[in-house]
C-alpha cells in the first residue's frame, strides 16, 4: 500500500485554513453554481417530457438532490479537502476507487464547458442560422464556432482565470437577476391558464415524468450545491451554515426553476403546441424563453436573455474549464495518470490538462450534438460522481468515529443507503443511450489509468486497493445492465423513443430492482472497505485550524 508522505522533523505545519465565510458567502457560492444554462433551456425540455407534469418532476429533483446534498454536508465539514467528492471514497475503499471516482469527476468537469458551449450556440443560432441544421444540430460552421468558443476558454485560462474570482459576486447578481426579471415580465404580461390543462396533466405518464428529472435538465440545473461543502474549511461556524448553505441554495434554485416552470407554460402561445408537448415550437427557432418573449412583443426582454445566453454559460465554461485541469492535475500529483498532467506554466497553469480536457470537449460534441443529448451525460457522469459520497459515508463513520464533525446527520445510517438508491435512479432514468456512451467513456478512462501504471509513466503510481473496491466493477456493470433492459432513452420513455433499451423491466419493478442492487453494493462496498488504519493512513492530517 502506497502511504501518505511524512512530514519531515522540524518542518513548519502547513498554514490553516482561515474561517472568514459566513452563511450568505457559502449560499451565494451555491447559488451562482447552481444557476447556470439550464434556466434557458430546462423548461422546455422538462415540458416536452412530461407536460404540465413537469411540475411534478421539478419536485422529485429537488427531494432527490436534498437527500445527496444532506450526505455531502456531513462529509465536507468533516473533512474540508479540495475536490472531496473525488477523494470521500479514497479515504474510505483506497486507490482503486479513488482513481475510478477521480476520473468521473473528471468527466463531470470536462464535459460540462461543452454544454455551456452549446447552450451559447443555440441562442446565437436565432441570428446566426448557420449554426445549426434545422434539427438543432450543430452545422459544419457551427463546430468549428465551438472549437472557437473551447479555445477561448483555455486561452483565458492560460493567461489567468483570477479575474473571474473577483467578479463572482457580480456575476451571480446577474444570473439570478435575469431570469427573476423574465418571470415577473412574462407572468405579468402574457399568462394563460388553460394552458396547463392541454392533453391533461400527465401526457406521457409517469415514465415521462421521471425521464425529465434525468434528461429534462433538472437534475443537471439543480447540481452546484456542493460548491458550499468545498469551502467547508472556511466557513465560520459549519455545524450550522454549510446545511443550511446547502439546503438553502437548493430552495433558492428549486423555487427558482420551479416558477419558470410555471411561467413557461402559463406564457406559451397557442399556436406553440401545433404538434403537441413532445414539439413545441417557436416562431423564427428563437430559444424557449426568448421566444416567449418576442411573441408577447417583448424585444428587449429577448435582446437580454440572448446577452445572458452569452455570458452566463461563458462564465460557467471558463470555471468548469479550469476545474478539468485541476482535477487532472490532482489525479497526477496522487499517481494515477501520467505525470504530464502535472506540467504547468510560468504562471502555474496545468497547460497539459488544459489541452487534453479542450480536446476531450471537442469530441463530445460529435456524439452529443444538442444541448438535450449532452445534458443527460453530464447529469449521469455528475450523479455517478456523487454516489460515492454515500458509500465513503457509512464507511468513514467506522473507520473514523473519533473525528469531530461539526455537523452530523441526523439517521445517517438511514439517510446514506438511499441517497446512494436515489443516484443511481437518477442515473437509470438518463436512458440507455446515455449510459452506453458513458460506460464507454469510463473504459477510455481505464484504459489511462491502466497505461499510465503499465508504462511507469508516473513515479508516483499507488499500490492497487483491489479488495476494497471489488464492488466497483460490478455496480458499474450491474447499473449498464439494467439501464439496457429498462425502459428509458435520452428522449423519453423506450415505449415511444427508439434507443436499443428492451423495455424488458416493467414500470414500478425497475424501480424495486434498481433499489435492490444498490442496497447489495452499498452493504457490500461497507463490508469490504479499508482496515481502519489503512483509511487513516490516507486521510492522514486533515484538519482546520480555526480562523480568527
Amino acid at each position: 500500500m502506497s502511504l501518505p508522505t511524512p512530514i519531515p522533523p522540524g518542518a513548519a505545519p502547513k498554514p490553516g485554513l482561515r474561517r472568514d465565510i459566513g452563511l450568505i458567502g457559502l449560499v451565494w457560492t451555491s447559488v451562482g453554481s447552481v444557476i447556470g444554462s439550464g434556466w434557458l433551456f430546462g423548461a422546455l425540455f422538462a415540458a416536452q417530457s412530461a407536460g404540465t407534469a413537469a411540475l411534478v418532476s421539478w419536485g422529485i429533483g429537488a427531494l432527490a438532490v436534498t437527500v445527496l446534498a444532506f450526505v455531502h454536508a456531513e462529509l465536507g465539514a468533516a473533512y474540508p479537502v479540495a475536490g472531496g467528492t473525488a477523494r470521500f471514497p479514497h479515504y474510505a475503499f483506497g486507490t482503486v476507487a479513488g482513481a475510478s471516482f477521480g476520473w468521473f469527476s473528471w468527466l463531470q468537469a470536462a464535459a460540462t464547458a461543452p454544454i455551456e458551449v452549446m447552450a451559447s450556440l443555440n441562442y446565437l443560432s436565432v441570428h446566426a442560422d448557420w449554426v445549426q441544421t434545422g434539427e438543432n444540430r450543430l452545422s459544419a460552421a457551427g463546430y468549428g464556432l465551438a472549437v472557437a468558443f473551447m479555445a477561448f476558454f483555455v486561452l483565458v485560462n492560460f493567461f489567468g482565470i483570477r479575474w473571474l474570482a473577483h467578479t463572482n459576486s457580480l456575476a451571480t447578481w446577474w444570473k439570478v437577476a435575469v431570469p427573476v426579471l423574465t418571470i415577473a415580465v412574462l407572468a405579468s404580461t402574457t399568462f394563460h391558464g388553460s394552458n396547463f390543462g392541454h392533453q391533461g396533466f400527465a401526457p406521457f405518464g409517469i415514465q415521462g415524468v421521471l425521464s425529465a428529472v434525468s434528461t429534462g435538465g433538472i437534475i443537471f440545473a439543480l447540481l452546484g450545491f456542493e460548491q458550499a461543502d468545498q469551502l467547508a474549511g472556511e466557513s465560520r461556524n459549519p455545524a450550522r451554515d454549510i446545511p443550511r448553505a446547502v439546503i438553502g441554495s437548493i430552495v433558492i434554485g428549486s423555487l427558482l426553476y420551479l416558477t419558470l416552470q410555471v411561467v413557461f407554460i402559463g406564457a406559451l402561445p397557442q399556436d406553440a403546441f401545433a404538434h403537441g408537448w413532445a414539439n413545441l415550437s417557436f416562431t423564427d427557432k428563437a430559444g424557449p424563453f426568448a421566444g416567449l418573449a418576442l411573441s408577447a412583443g417583448l424585444s428587449w426582454l429577448a435582446a437580454l436573455i440572448y446577452i445572458d445566453a452569452v455570458i452566463s454559460p461563458t462564465g460557467t465554461g471558463l470555471i468548469y474549464t479550469t476545474a478539468a485541469s485541476r482535477v487532472s492535475y490532482g489525479l497526477s500529483r496522487n499517481g494515477y495518470v501520467p505525470a504530464v498532467f502535472e506540467r504547468t506554466t510560468a504562471r502555474g497553469v496545468p497547460w497539459f490538462g488544459l489541452l487534453f480536457a479542450f480536446a476531450v470537449g471537442l469530441i463530445l460534441f460529435l456524439p452529443f450534438p444538442t444541448w438535450q443529448k449532452l445534458v443527460g451525460f453530464v447529469t449521469s457522469a455528475s450523479v455517478l460522481m456523487y454516489a460515492g459520497a454515500p458509500l465513503a459515508f457509512g464507511c468513514l463513520r467506522k473507520q473514523d468515529p473519533g473525528r469531530r464533525r461539526p455537523y452530523r446527520l441526523a439517521g445517517g445510517a438511514f439517510w446514506a443507503p438511499v441517497a446512494f438508491i436515489v443516484s443511481n435512479l437518477i442515473i437509470y432514468w438518463a436512458g440507455w443511450d446515455t449510459l452506453w456512451r458513458l460506460g464507454l467513456a469510463i473504459v477510455l478512462g481505464y484504459v489511462l489509468l491502466g497505461t499510465s501504471a503499465l508504462l511507469g509513466l508516473n513515479p508516483r503510481a499507488p499500490h492497487p486497493d483491489w479488495r476494497s473496491a471489488q464492488w466497483l466493477p460490478v455496480y458499474l456493470g450491474g447499473m449498464g445492465l439494467l439501464s439496457w433492459q429498462g425502459g428509458y432513452c435520452s428522449g423519453g420513455p423506450a415505449s415511444s423513443v427508439s434507443c436499443g433499451a428492451t423495455g424488458a423491466l416493467p414500470l414500478w419493478w425497475d424501480t424495486a430492482v434498481i433499489a435492490g442492487f444498490s442496497l447489495l453494493v452499498y452493504f457490500w462496498a461497507q463490508s469490504v472497505r479499508l482496515p481502519d488504519e489503512a483509511s487513516q493512513e490516507y486521510i492522514g492530517s486533515v484538519d482546520v485550524r480555526p480562523g480568527r
